[in-house]
């Protein structure tokens, strides 16, 4: 139920939240409870289901804050930039420092992915980052920047890229958000071929077309 808070009660709810967030991350999911959390915070159960219904709808609420809170760094981060390319290199950087800035939430963020009952939001989240790139990448198209391929497909792979490296190398390797931007950097926009390479292989063959198929 929405209700209409006061700034106190604003401040209470992100309490509650930010909390949450922490116990979930260091504990898991299944295993924290409301009253883990109240208790934690040193209140009643009857403040936690003032502002939430349910453990679950808690959870669902930190990870759409979560997405959020991304997709507003990554277009503070390209503000102003004319350059296509360097709009697609600072939301990369953006994206992978937010990721280890929060590193409890990626966390979150990357349990929910395993859970049916969250899947679908990381899901529409990704949707959502994936419209966010695509006009960045088709203006890169259309000045002649980014090879002309699906565009859809692209934006796909770049969101793809960034996300795994971020896990591997911040979450999973603990390596340096600048380190992992790099590698995510270079690979979505050099690729995997050396320049020579790359130039022999344009040389000999035909660009090849991928379509994404609206089920995939």
């Amino acid at each position: 139920m929405q209700r209409r808070l006061t700034e106190r009660g604003r401040r209470r709810q992100q309490q509650l939240l930010d909390y949450a967030a922490e116990r979930f991350a260091a504990n898991g999911y299944h295993t924290t409870s409301v009253t883990d959390i109240v208790d934690g915070l040193g209140v009643g159960k009857g403040v936690f289901y003032w502002y939430f219904d349910s453990k679950e709808e808690l959870f669902r609420r930190l990870l759409a804050d979560a997405q959020h809170d991304l997709r507003r760094n990554q277009r503070q981060a390209i503000a102003d930039e004319p350059d296509p390319l360097r709009r697609i290199q600072q939301g990369i950087a953006a994206s992978v420092q937010w990721l280890d800035s929060n590193r409890h939430l990626f966390t979150l963020l990357e349990f929910a992915r395993s859970e049916e009952r969250f899947a679908p939001l990381i899901r529409a989240g990704e949707e959502q980052a994936v419209a966010d790139a695509l006009p960045h990448v088709k203006a890169g198209i259309a000045a002649g920047l980014i090879r002309r391929d699906d565009p859809l497909v692209l934006s796909h792979a770049i969101l793809g890229a960034t996300n795994h490296l971020a896990r591997v190398m911040v979450l999973e390797g603990g390596e340096p958000a600048s380190t992992a931007a790099t590698a995510a950097v270079s690979f979505c926009l050099g690729g995997i071929l050396s320049a020579g390479a790359a130039a022999r292989r344009l040389a000999s063959e035909p660009s090849s077309r991928h379509r994404l198929s609206s089920t995939s």
